[in-house]
């Protein structure tokens, strides 16, 4: 199982990083677990898991939307965020569809000002349930929309990891559900899943990660809110670590590596500036192979060599005893042939015969086909009784 991340392992792993993370209220809560680790090892409370909106969380500030403009529930509804340290830098878009005139904006303003490090995106759910009855076709449209105008804005070396949509209850309520179309709740998990695999695929097409949420939560549907959507503090923990993790293994970064002390050269490296390899390890030691039967541990035997040859029992002394006659050796010896072949009997067919034992079994057998066996009766029952009329 995959160890928990600390906050000394985020706070290496992004150090001087732009993170963007573009999404629904899921991604919100992943903003805010992210931001809390880089500062502590705790877990987000109840409330902080379902506020939205709010002017300041946890030394973050909101930008746009939120508590700032009109609070509701439309697809018009916008938020952003950002926390900014000495080192790391986050910032959180709120997203109800995956590519709009808002989504084009957002990432003119990656073309113009600062190039993130790392982008996590993720929008299923308000896609494919408020936007009329042929959401699912306009979302796998719109899914090539946008791989295709990010890969070409962003940088190369810009890491854009996909997050699938997590399962959905039987029973969901939420704030993307409207009267309007409130009606799809039931239906709603099995068009996530669809969703999940056309994203996963279009992902593909275009060269980008892809974490699989869906898959990782399957079994820990007990971390699941009650409203059917949001989860709880240990699983967004359990999401941060994932992604974190991810991100270690996409740059080669070993999260499990010790510390260096401040202003230690590291290979060519301070731990004031930022790398994206991993410094390269020394190449193992030949394996010394001792000097067998004439050969150096530099050249390599092609033939095997010869075994000694084993002393036979003649070579002792042992003579073995002749038990046949001496014109009947083992080599002479002819066995005769029956004068009676058990398969044929005298006329010449293969029928068999006539006192054989199975054919006697077999004369006796009842010829009642339907009741192959009688009923079981007391031992003291007459031969005379109807049950043995069979």
């Amino acid at each position: 199982m995959m160890t928990s991340i600390t906050q000394s392992q985020a706070s290496k792993l992004l150090h001087n990083k732009f993170v963007v993370i573009l999404g629904d209220s899921v991604q919100r809560t992943i903003y805010k677990d992210l931001v809390l680790l880089l500062q502590r090892d705790q877990y987000l409370t109840l409330s902080q898991l379902k506020t939205k909106g709010e002017i300041s969380f946890e030394q973050d500030f909101l930008i746009e939307g939120g508590r700032l403009g009109f609070m509701n529930n439309g697809t018009n509804y916008k938020e952003v965020r950002q926390y900014r340290s000495g080192h790391h830098l986050l910032r959180f878009y709120f997203l109800t569809r995956v590519f709009s005139s808002y989504v084009k904006s957002i990432l003119e303003d990656f073309r113009r000002g600062m190039k993130p490090d790392v982008i996590i995106v993720s929008s299923c759910i308000w896609d494919i349930s408020r936007y009329g009855p042929m959401s699912l076709g306009y979302y796998k449209r719109k899914l090539h929309q946008f791989f295709s105008q990010i890969t070409s804005i962003v940088p190369l070396d810009c890491l854009i990891l996909w997050n699938t949509a997590m399962p959905l209850g039987e029973k969901i309520k939420g704030g993307f559900l409207v009267p309007g179309v409130s009606r799809l709740g039931p239906f709603l998990r099995h068009n996530v899943t669809e969703a999940n695999f056309f994203s996963c695929m279009a992902a593909k097409e275009y060269d980008l990660d892809v974490l699989d949420l869906h898959f990782h939560f399957r079994h820990s549907l007990q971390h699941r809110m009650p409203d059917g959507v949001h989860w709880d503090a240990l699983a967004h923990r359990h999401i941060s670590s994932l992604l974190l993790h991810h991100i270690a293994d996409a740059w080669g970064f070993d999260l499990y590596e010790p510390a260096a002390s401040q202003g230690q050269v590291l290979q060519g490296y301070t731990d004031f500036e930022p790398h994206r390899n991993r410094p390269e390890r020394p190449s193992p030691r030949p394996l010394q192979l001792p000097v067998l039967q004439g050969y150096t541990d530099f050249e390599r035997p092609t033939t095997r060599p010869e075994r000694p040859r084993p002393r036979l029992l003649q070579d002792l002394g042992y003579q073995p005893l002749n038990r046949f006659p001496e014109e009947r050796g083992r080599q002479q010896l002819q066995y005769d042939q029956p004068s009676f072949d058990y398969r044929l009997h005298e006329g010449g067919n293969n029928s068999f015969r006539a006192d054989d034992r199975c054919m006697r079994c077999r004369r006796r057998r009842r010829p009642n086909r339907r009741r192959p066996y009688p009923s079981r009766q007391p031992r003291h029952t007459p031969h005379g009784h109807p049950a043995y009329r069979w």
